[in-house]
């Protein structure tokens, strides 16, 4: 999505459409205001009739506008002033994003900006042009007759104070990385598992390498050197699959100092999940495709690291296997040597994910890491506790999950911190090996995450834990793109904390 950023008085504003926020109960915004006094109060007057109910979410196309320079208006409530917080501004950018790209407009101008809220102008950018990007996205790859695709390719944001035109400016450029980011873990989610496999995965990290002249270094683990490696608890899960497994290592150097601790990101990537020989139940487990949502938030925020070009060293880790049930798949029971050494009594074969992470996690700790943030849809008891708007975090370093919960709340991907006590270990006691990979019914999400601490102990880390966020269900079933806002926000404020650390020196 391309943009610009304009300054001048909107109502001269010479655009296909231009998209109004308006409120239900109170004044004009003073862009919309504007507007309104250059066309004889069109827009207050609609207001006062009741013509248009600026109810939160709700859209009005007026196709004629006299006196303007648009050719179009295209209103949008705001709902009441008081309760227009963040979660409203984005439900009413999301609405007017899905009412322009169904409009013949290759280009809309957006005042946005102008909403009061506690955050700043480049927020308010950034989350326009994510929606944007968000409302463009189709997934029709496997339709014989697929739509016609969105005509709109670019955005003017409206600002009323010059100031702050490049605030707007870098706020957008962040939104459009952002925004591309999300699409791509979205179409890498919605891709059935006959076409998205491990393989496919690695070919995925491969082409991000070759497309970033030499900013990511990638490297590929097969079933050979996972052997080689002892990395027996990630291969375990794959062994009753025709789908080779893999462990993707895409390595980002932006630090001006090369050998700076890199943030590292660890992604699950089941990219079928049958449940293995402790077999799902037939209904909804297509969904199951949907099992590498950590591995898609972990390539999207890959391709948003690679366009706004930070200045740290991160290293992305995806475990990629799919767990079939065969002659040769691990059974319940069986005892498995991870890579660290702690052997697991696989207690249930449905419980794979924590398997392939626990050996991905001690890979990880090879890089020295300052920080290691793994992502999984790891438990249906996430949905349970925490529904599907927050992410369940876990972490072993207190100052590192109110720097996860902190990007979260700044990109508006937010998290939920749960407890990680040790009282909570002694549920994953085997009697026959060193830890059980499951501790029974109560605190599901907290004992998966106990399991992944005992691979955990040497660096800061955190759990996101994404079962309930990562995808909807129903008419709007699809792959969300989440989290790949918050991971790439934790990003950038390593990046600012780096720069502050710099200049106090």
């Amino acid at each position: 999505m391309e943009f610009s950023v304009q300054t001048a008085n909107p109502a001269k504003a010479e655009t296909a459409c231009l998209v109004l926020p308006v409120y239900k109960d109170s004044e004009l915004l003073p862009a919309v205001a504007k507007l309104d006094d250059a066309s004889e109060r069109l827009i207050g007057q609609l207001l006062e009739r009741g013509d248009f109910d600026a109810a939160l979410g709700n859209t009005q196309l007026i196709p004629f506008a006299p006196g303007l320079g648009a050719e179009r208006l295209l209103l949008v409530g705001l709902g009441t002033r008081e309760k227009c917080q963040e979660a409203a501004l984005i439900k009413a950018l999301d609405a007017a994003m899905a009412a322009l790209v169904k409009l013949p407009v290759d280009e809309a101008s957006v005042a946005f900006t102008d909403v009061p809220l506690e955050r700043d102008t480049a927020w308010k950018a950034r989350k326009t042009l994510e929606a944007a990007e968000r409302a463009v996205y189709r997934f029709d790859r496997f339709k014989s007759a697929p739509a016609p695709k969105p005509a709109l390719e670019k955005i003017t944001l409206i600002v009323s104070d010059a100031a702050q035109a490049s605030a707007a400016q870098q706020g957008a450029r962040v939104g459009v990385a952002i925004g591309q980011g999300i699409n791509l873990a979205r179409t890498l989610g919605n891709l059935p598992g006959n076409v998205c496999t491990p393989r496919y995965l690695a070919e995925q990290a491969e082409a991000l390498g070759n497309a970033s002249k030499g900013a990511l270094a990638v490297e590929v683990l097969d079933e050979q050197a996972l052997e080689a490696l002892g990395a027996g608890s990630l291969l375990s899960v794959g062994r009753g699959s025709a789908e080779p497994s893999r462990l993707i290592v895409m390595q980002y150097q932006g630090a001006e100092n090369p050998s700076e601790a890199p943030h590292v990101l660890v992604g699950k990537g089941i990219t079928f999940d049958t449940g293995g020989i402790s077999l799902k139940p037939g209904e909804g487990m297509d969904e199951m495709k949907f099992d590498m949502g950590g591995a898609a938030g972990v390539f999207g925020t890959v391709q948003a690291v690679l366009a706004i070009k930070p200045k740290i060293n991160a290293v992305f880790i995806v475990a990629a296997a799919e767990n079939m049930p065969d002659g040769a798949a691990t059974k319940p029971g069986d005892i498995i040597k991870t890579l660290k050494g702690l052997t697991v009594e696989v207690l249930n074969t449905d419980a794979e994910g924590r398997l392939v992470l626990c050996d991905a996690l001690t890979y990880a700790e090879r890089f020295a890491p300052a920080s290691v943030i793994d992502i999984a849809t790891l438990t249906g008891a996430a949905i349970v506790a925490l529904g599907h708007h927050a992410t369940g975090l876990l972490s072993n370093d207190d100052d590192l999950a109110l720097d996860v919960l902190d990007a979260g709340e700044s990109a508006w991907d937010r998290a939920w911190h749960l407890p990680l006590w040790d009282e909570y270990q002694e549920q994953l006691d085997s009697n026959f090996a060193d830890l059980a990979n499951i501790g029974g019914r109560p605190a599901g999400t907290i004992t998966a995450a106990c399991f992944l601490s005992r691979f955990a102990e040497h660096f800061p880390w955190a759990h996101l834990d994404i079962a309930g966020t990562a995808w909807h269900s129903g008419k709007q079933k699809g792959a969300t793109g989440r989290p790949v806002g918050l991971l790439t926000q934790y990003l950038l404020d390593r990046e600012a904390d780096a720069e502050v650390e710099t200049e106090t020196k």
